[in-house]
């Protein structure tokens, strides 16, 4: 059970990371990648969830409908413990800026998840012990200037999986990886520029006004793959 001694104060920003014990392969295949989104869904609530609701919203959020393919009367009856801002789920990891909005809600979020996804992997792999590092990294976030790069840090995590290189070596189609983006359904990213995915799960207004609205925030996210060298002295916000 991922855990943290350290004090999180109401309203404030961190980017937080949940690890894979010795970078173990966690996300093996897309049914994982779906419990990992209704995981940090689900454990976002105060409240205890019946079996009932926590079929309801899994099949909301794996049938796909945030993309426009079905609708249904959805309503969100958790009691939150933070608002989720932006997320990327990684085959090791899970990148999250999280702000707090209940007394210890940090903490309880990511003790919730890390348990909750926990168990689902050991069950479903037939594995005993613990999946994540027992502690979660959590960066706190103090300016808007550091909130945008964090941002652009958390969506363009997945351009390691297409270029293993790309932060050592220019990427020669800028606009090719923009789209892979785009495209990267384990992301918040598509929904920050406008493209359905799962909008449920984050709350976007504040940091769109930041961003300048989803152009804004494409286009910053274009810079920072075109330019992300001339952003190194931002390298501590970035849990590597």
């Amino acid at each position: 059970m991922p855990y943290r001694k350290q004090q999180f104060a109401n309203n404030d920003i961190h980017h937080i990371t949940l690890k894979a014990i010795d970078n173990n392969l966690i996300f093996k295949n897309e049914d994982d990648y779906y419990r990992g989104i209704f995981s940090i869904y689900e454990f976002n609530n105060s409240k205890p969830i019946t079996i009932r609701e926590r079929r309801r919203v899994r099949n909301v959020l794996k049938n796909k409908i945030y993309r426009g393919r079905a609708s249904v009367n959805f309503e969100d009856k958790r009691d939150k413990l933070v608002d989720i801002l932006c997320f990327c789920l990684m085959p090791n990891h899970i990148h999250l800026l999280l702000k707090q909005i209940k007394d210890d809600g940090i903490t309880k979020f990511m003790s919730k998840t890390g348990t909750g996804l926990g168990g689902y992997f050991n069950k479903k792999y037939n594995r005993q012990g613990h999946v994540f590092q027992r502690r979660f990294n959590a960066v706190p976030i103090k300016t808007d200037e550091q909130l945008k790069v964090v941002v652009a840090y958390i969506c363009t995590n997945p351009l390691s999986l297409r270029y293993p290189e790309w932060k050592k070596i220019k990427i020669k189609d800028s606009a090719e990886a923009h789209g892979f983006l785009e495209d990267y359904k384990w992301s918040s990213y598509p929904d920050l520029i406008g493209i359905k995915n799962f909008p449920s799960v984050t709350q976007r207004d504040f940091l769109l006004e930041i961003m300048g609205g989803p152009e804004g925030c494409k286009n910053f996210i274009k810079y920072w793959i075109e330019y992300k060298g001339r952003l190194e002295k931002y390298s501590n916000l970035f849990l590597e």
